[in-house]
């Protein structure tokens, strides 16, 4: 028993002082999306005044299809729902996707594994001045696998899906990346 006593009292000693050395940092974090305390926006409303244009890009093609993908996604992690504030930003995007063979069966020279990606790059633009205050690229890699060549409709659902995947983590990067910027304060 009277050696469990020192090993305790060792314990709680360690855990004060964890506890004194994390006390004066406790009042600096601070919640990315939360209301500052000085009363300047809150990032959801910047987020809010950013306008999202449909992507230009020729009507009923699959890049079409993947424009408004990643426009609705992007809006609804922005605002929540297809509208915003009154925009004091436009958000113009350009996509460039690519489908490549990973594996190949030997004995029939078809894919079994492919890989779908997709490049955007885009331009944050003040509406007042239609200076460009931010720009970036970034990019998408998913891969799926191709079940067997007699199930076409599985495999274009395979595809699609991948398509769709790709599209949701873009607009997830390019949310992140302004939300990084307003956050900045610059």
């Amino acid at each position: 028993m009277s050696s469990v006593r020192p090993a305790l009292a060792k314990m709680v000693a360690k855990v004060a002082l964890a506890a004194m050395l994390a006390a004066p940092l406790a009042g600096c974090f601070q919640p990315m999306y939360a209301d500052r305390g000085d009363g300047s926006p809150a990032l959801r409303d910047k987020l809010a005044a950013i306008e999202v244009p449909p992507l230009d890009l020729p009507n009923g093609s699959r890049n079409a299809r993947l424009g408004v993908e990643i426009r609705n996604a992007l809006m609804f992690k922005m605002y929540g729902s297809a509208t915003g504030a009154p925009p004091l930003y436009s958000l113009k995007m350009n996509i460039t996707t690519q489908r490549s063979s990973l594996i190949v069966d030997p004995t029939t020279a078809l894919p079994t594994i492919e890989n779908y990606g997709i490049d955007a790059s885009y331009r944050l633009i003040e509406i007042a001045t239609g200076k460009v205050v931010m720009a970036g690229n970034t990019f998408s890699r998913v891969e799926y696998d191709v079940p067997g060549q007699t199930q076409r409709f599985a495999r274009t659902r395979a595809g699609r899906d991948a398509e769709d995947r790709a599209a949701k983590e873009i607009a997830e990067n390019i949310n992140t990346r302004l939300a990084s910027y307003f956050y900045a304060g610059i």
